[in-house]
């Protein structure tokens, strides 16, 4: 039995990994192109996105994302985009980027995602999108808000941060492909890892093309397409003010070895989380979060709802058992305490939520450990 057990941990297959960032040293090309190119073929072609630019994280295409839609389609400054106050705060702080106002919709408090009725509730004249978060890989209510987004003519922006691999079940495509928008996260304890990465997914051609260019400063031609063998052509312009989002070879070569073993990385945390749900499920004072039943879920997350959780975490810790909060309502933070915390469901839930230890580190044993552990002391 591991003398620690953490809520997260990255799992590398190392030798592999070494091999294609050896090949990116002796080549002579760490940045931007050559294994990036490489890694958004292999990411089309597993996800069957028409269009997917490498980025240096999940928080930098949503910022892009963003702005470009705004930009594009002529939203302004203090228009509404609908998102949930129930994430990590880089959903909400590209809105808040781009000076456009975050309007948050309730939570449902069985899956934690976006309540489509909430939605419908939120949509004012000002509201231009609305950002669906696929928390824990789950992907209830999405097909709901889709409806509402083409009803009423907003754009669809999925965080897919915690999403890479989550499939329907009746088709077996990842989730987002209807989306005008999907931005998925390859940072270190995700589901296809690296050390920080991320990819950005545009229905749309030319709004791929937007964020080629401004991904890097807003100039026309990146540095590998401007190079070859025997030449280097120096010139390039400047057409608008960019970002320095791009993503390198070095995390494209993680991504790369990652991406091979995706299906089956998900397929053990799947494993892992039915025994949690099987052990768990007995007890009457632990919520269990529900995966909608029409998903094959990538299960970033195992998240619980307990009575008293700060006493929870600090109790299975003794054992060597540490968890986690995915996430506290953002409304508790200064930046967004404009908006009223009020006694909604994702504020009760907010208070009680716990992410248990999740991840391929761990074994069978190591999760029947915890749920006895958990059942044993409470």
């Amino acid at each position: 039995m591991k003398t620690s057990i953490q809520v997260l941990k990255p799992y590398f297959r190392v030798e592999e990994t070494l091999y294609q960032i050896r090949e990116c040293l002796e080549r002579g090309w760490s940045g931007m192109g050559y294994k990036t190119e490489e890694f958004e073929s292999e990411w089309k072609r597993y996800s069957g996105f028409v269009n997917a630019h490498f980025l240096n994280s999940a928080t930098s295409g949503l910022h892009l994302a963003v702005n470009i839609f705004k930009s594009r389609l002529g939203w302004q400054d203090g228009d509404e985009i609908i998102s949930t106050p129930l994430t990590f705060v880089s959903t909400n702080h590209a809105i808040m980027y781009e000076r456009m106002n975050p309007v948050f919709a309730d939570v449902d408090e069985k899956t934690l995602c976006l309540d489509p009725e909430s939605v419908k509730r939120s949509i004012t004249k000002k509201t231009r999108a609305v950002i669906y978060v696929g928390i824990g890989g789950n992907a209830a209510g999405y097909k709901e808000i889709k409806d509402i987004c083409r009803k009423n003519g907003l754009v669809l922006i999925l965080d897919a941060a915690h999403m890479a691999g989550t499939k329907w079940k009746d088709d077996g495509c990842q989730v987002g492909h209807d989306s005008d928008c999907a931005v998925f996260s390859f940072q270190a304890v995700k589901n296809c890892p690296s050390g920080d990465a991320g990819i950005i997914c545009f229905k749309e051609k030319e709004f791929d093309t937007a964020a080629r260019k401004l991904a890097w400063l807003g100039i026309d031609k990146n540095t590998y397409a401007r190079y070859s063998e025997s030449s280097y052509k120096w010139r390039y312009d400047v057409d608008e003010i960019g970002f320095k989002y791009h993503g390198n070879s070095i995390m494209a070569s993680l991504c790369l070895v990652s991406l091979k073993y995706l299906d089956e990385d998900n397929a053990y945390r799947r494993k892992l989380a039915n025994i949690y749900l099987e052990e768990l499920s007995r007890v009457d004072w632990i919520e269990l979060i529900n995966h909608s039943d029409d998903i094959l879920s990538s299960r970033h997350t195992l998240q619980i709802l307990v009575e008293e959780r700060d006493d929870f975490i600090d109790r299975i810790s003794e054992f060597g058992v540490y968890c986690g909060v995915h996430y506290v309502d953002n409304r508790q933070y200064r930046p967004y305490q404009f908006s009223e915390i009020k006694p909604d469901s994702a504020a009760k839930v907010s208070e009680r939520l716990v992410s248990l230890p999740l991840h391929l580190n761990l074994t069978e044993e190591d999760v029947r450990y915890i749920c006895e552990r958990i059942l044993k002391i409470f």
